[in-house]
């Protein structure tokens, strides 16, 4: 059966590979495959008040709410086979919602990759072996410092001690149930107030016995005045300042632009989806706000929604003028 499933999955990679380049030698939308990558929303609700997050900021238009047990059996039942990865992530914080676990459990009973993130301050002793016992196949955990205070002009609310205690713990206990998984992923999300604590995250990350320390660039909404946060120019920034010249892009004279040329191709479009709390379908995890319904998994299914002419018609934006897509006007995606 997995060997099965694993040829499925294969085949479904290669048919969308293959029709993406085709979508951009023609112009025009091709697909051949299915979603092989799907993100799922456990949750809107956050205990952070993150500055540079819609969530955190409380500043969604659309309802807040959590996912029930039932209608994420409904969604993982219409999934195709040919899904190979499931992120249990998209607004708010995955451990606020108590079905997590169960989540996790029924997506790896379908031999999913399961993979969540977190900002690490529900890692209890009962958590985190739930946690493990549920099959996840990896944990990131948020991390942007290496003291409090650092920590803390991002992470407004949160505590780094009980971050750090959480990982600690989290490594402990899964060598004591003997496990592998699973993966545990730091994050160090690059800003300005933290540039300086690059070398010291890794040497952190280490001693408290994480598999990985990754760092990751940050996304700004407000590109038109100067923000403390942005890092300098340079490799850990995704925009560069504009030296009093309009954005093209948006007619809008400001201080940054994103560095992204923006080409007319994304490869998203053609290998996954993210899925809201109410079953909503988006193209990708840039559409925070899901501007961009392109289905509702509550009338419709998911093939019908994949194939259809919504999708289809968001496709042909892409390949002809993805610039003029508001959430593409910010994105890093360049393939």
């Amino acid at each position: 059966m997995q060997r099965r499933v694993s040829v499925i999955r294969i085949v479904n990679f290669i048919k969308l590979i293959s029709s993406y380049l085709l979508s951009i030698l023609l112009r025009k939308p091709v697909y051949w495959g299915t979603a092989a990558f799907v993100s799922v929303e456990p949750t809107t609700h956050c205990n952070l008040r993150c500055p540079e997050c819609l969530t955190g900021q409380r500043g969604l238009t659309r309802d807040a709410g959590s996912l029930n047990l039932p209608d994420f059996s409904r969604i993982i039942e219409q999934l195709p086979p040919q899904v190979s990865y499931l992120t249990l992530y998209f607004q708010g914080e995955p451990y606020l919602n108590k079905e997590l676990f169960h989540f996790i459990s029924l997506a790896r009973e379908r031999q999913i990759y399961v993979w969540s993130s977190s900002n690490g301050h529900f890692l209890t002793e009962e958590n985190i072996r739930k946690t493990i016992e549920s099959g996840l196949n990896k944990l990131i955990i948020s991390l942007d410092g290496t003291d409090q205070e650092t920590y803390g002009k991002y992470r407004i609310g949160g505590s780094f001690e009980t971050v750090v205690h959480g990982i600690r713990d989290f490594t402990r206990i899964r060598k004591e149930m003997n496990s592998r998984k699973p993966l545990l992923e730091i994050q160090f999300l690059v800003l300005r107030s933290n540039q300086h604590q690059i070398g010291e995250i890794k040497k952190l990350g280490k001693s408290l016995g994480a598999d990985r320390t990754v760092l990751k660039t940050a996304q700004f909404y407000d590109l038109s005045q100067e923000n403390p946060l942005i890092p300098e120019e340079g490799k850990w920034s995704r925009y560069k300042q504009t030296r009093g010249q309009a954005d093209k892009r948006t007619s809008v004279l400001g201080k940054f632009m994103i560095k992204n040329s923006l080409p007319n191709r994304c490869f998203r479009m053609w290998s996954g989806c993210v899925i809201t709390w109410d079953g909503k379908v988006v193209p990708c995890c840039f559409d925070k706000d899901a501007k961009h319904c392109l289905g509702d998994l509550k009338t419709q299914s998911f093939k019908e929604i994949w194939h259809g002419e919504t999708y289809r018609a968001f496709r042909q934006t892409i390949l002809k003028n993805r610039k003029s897509v508001e959430i593409c006007r910010n994105c890093s995606q360049k393939v």
